[in-house]
């Protein structure tokens, strides 16, 4: 039962798997057996992760660590604490996560066991990369990509590279980042080739197997030699025998000679990576470098519905004037650096910051279905955000700066401008109607345009508050909503 709901979550048929799990799981309590009990509900776990299910998952790995605790089952403890941590990172709380984390990885130390603890580095890495805290999550990264260098995981350093790219943009060190997006391409013709890679060495057994068989065959017929009759028998054996192998050794040296190409390839690409840094000096989005590189230059694009948000601190003249250079711009660099995280956590795509102004783009430079949900849900988590660091600051006796947040969804036209230092931009007409909203709205409140409105207004984790039509500037009056997040 165990194998069979493996194999089928491997094909990604959970509801399949968790049956034959939760079969297993049962067989193992009939007969007592702690440390089937122990997997099952660690596989149970693994399948609700997939789903999504992280509260389900949670449940089943809190299960599957008490057993593994009680057998004293110290690789069992690790893995269920590796899925626990991942859990709460996913629901949110990370305080937890990392606890569980750096137990999990506390253990596999002492076994010994480094395929845990390079996984375990892997998901530190990443609940701090989700958390904002870059230089954390890149010291974790640094740790796991050795380690998986180390025992040939591919698929982790392939990951690993990703987090210390995102990682590196976010500290603003392009070169370091870009060089991390290479590796990481790198890597993804790599794992493309392993199929290949594996046809290849099939193909090697089976000429050793043939080897074998050959000289089977000779024995063979040096023993039935004095056998006259079945000479000719025997011969015509042989010769199909040669042949066999003739055609087995040509179509292995096909697959030698396209293994030879792949790594040749492979070398050429790693040292494309040079021409690559002279082409991009500030990092863009993904889709846009890889434009770049390939091109040299990238074409403006149209959009038809991208969900254009614009922040502002209200009252940031007399604000910034009682406080100093160095104050004003960390406590600035401290909310934008939040918003770049909630951005990155809704998949939304930072443009350019000009002041105290902070704009971003839903919807862009891939299209996607959610994007105007997302756009919004960003937008109420940073004001979120601005009512926290306001008790925090009114706590020091300080005044926080507070803001207004305005959404307007239509078509605009993206591209890269400059020479020196390449910028990716929007402009339209949305983008300045997304100007106005923002400026017509209300400290901590979230304004959306009619647009914006008619393609939210059935979503039942919203409620809206009509505001009637609001004069803007240079637009005339304009349908306006306040938009919060059900509870």
């Amino acid at each position: 039962m165990l194998n069979i709901g493996l194999i089928y979550s491997e094909q990604g048929d959970y509801p399949k798997a968790l049956y034959y799990h939760n079969r297993s799981l049962r067989i193992s309590e009939e007969i007592d057996d702690k440390l089937g009990m122990s997997i099952s509900l660690h596989n149970i776990g693994e399948c609700y992760i997939k789903e999504g299910d992280y509260i389900k998952a949670l449940d089943f790995h809190i299960e599957s660590l008490k057993i593994s605790e009680e057998i004293d089952d110290k690789d069992g403890i690790s893995r269920s604490l590796i899925n626990i941590g991942a859990s709460q990172a996913a629901l949110g709380d990370f305080h937890k996560a990392h606890v569980s984390l750096q137990r999990a990885l506390s253990i596999a130390e002492k076994i010994g066991y480094t395929e845990i603890i390079t996984f375990t580095s892997y998901s530190i890495c990443e609940t701090y990369a989700v958390q904002g805290d870059f230089s954390k999550a890149i010291e974790y990264c640094h740790r796991s990509l050795d380690l998986a260098k180390e025992i040939g995981n591919v698929p982790v350093q392939k990951d690993t590279y990703k987090y210390l790219y995102k990682s590196y943009k976010a500290i603003g060190d392009n070169k370091k980042a870009l060089n991390y997006h290479e590796q990481m391409l790198v890597l993804n013709d790599s794992l493309k080739t392993q199929e290949t890679t594996k046809k290849l060495q099939q193909m090697e057994f089976a000429k050793q197997v043939l080897a074998d068989s050959l000289l089977q065959v000779e024995k063979e017929l040096q023993v039935e030699m004095a056998h006259q009759a079945e000479v000719r028998t025997k011969d015509r054996n042989r010769n199909l025998a040669i042949g066999a192998g003739i055609f087995f050794l040509v179509l292995s040296g096909g697959f030698y000679s396209r293994w030879r190409y792949v790594r040749k390839s492979k070398a050429i690409i790693e040292k494309e990576k040079d021409r690559s840094d002279n082409l991009l000096l500030n990092i863009l989005p993904s889709e846009i470098a890889e434009e770049l590189k390939e091109k040299g230059s990238v074409d403006a694009q149209d959009f038809d519905q991208v969900s254009v948000l614009f922040t502002d601190f209200k009252g940031f003249t007399t604000r910034s004037e009682t406080l100093s250079a160095k104050e004003l711009v960390s406590e600035i660099n401290h909310c934008f650096k939040a918003f770049d995280h909630i951005c990155g956590h809704y998949n939304i795509e930072k443009i350019k910051t000009i002041g105290d102004a902070y704009m971003a783009g839903g919807g862009l430079p891939v299209p996607s279905e959610d994007a105007v949900k997302n756009t919004v849900l960003a937008a109420l988590e940073m004001q979120d955000f601005m009512e926290k660091r306001a008790i925090e600051k009114k706590a020091n006796d300080e005044i926080p700066f507070e803001m207004r947040v305005g959404i307007h969804t239509g078509p605009v036209v993206a591209g890269i401008v400059g020479v020196k230092k390449f910028q990716y931009d929007i402009w339209g007409d949305t983008v300045n109607t997304a100007s106005r909203v923002e400026s017509s709205g209300e400290v901590g409140k979230v304004n959306i345009s009619q647009a914006t409105y008619d393609i939210l207004k059935d979503d039942p984790d919203f409620i809206f508050e009509a505001r009637g039509k609001i004069s803007a500037k240079g637009k005339g009056e304009i349908e306006m909503f306040f938009v919060e997040q059900s509870a």
